[in-house]
């Protein structure tokens, strides 16, 4: 088992992205977890996982609102999807550094 973890850093503004709604997904789509960062951006409570394909879906264009951004409608960026696998036990960071009109991952640690 592997366990996952996520940050959100709004480099609009250089801050952690608080109250961001996520959902964690598994390769069919099936919803395995849904929550939201708090005020540093992060989102606790991401069950353990096996081995296999996974999908974090980020509501960035709600967030950004919030925040008090003027955005087009339709939004550049409304959802940001980050696909990714998970090969070994370990522990998988997938962090989100996010924009109106771009977006960044890597695997942290």
């Amino acid at each position: 088992m592997s366990t996952l973890s996520t940050h959100v850093l709004d480099t609009m503004h250089g801050r952690p992205a608080a109250a961001v709604r996520l959902c964690l997904e598994d390769a069919f789509g099936v919803a395995l977890f849904t929550g939201e960062t708090n005020s540093d951006g992060r989102c606790p409570g991401m069950p353990e996982l096996p081995p296999g394909r996974y999908a974090l879906t980020f509501d960035v264009a709600a967030y950004f609102v919030g925040a008090g951004v003027a955005l087009s409608d339709p939004p550049f960026l409304d959802k940001v999807r980050i696909a990714f696998g998970m090969a070994d036990a370990g522990h998988y960071h997938v962090p989100l550094l996010v924009s109106p009109f771009a977006y960044s991952t890597y695997r942290g640690s």
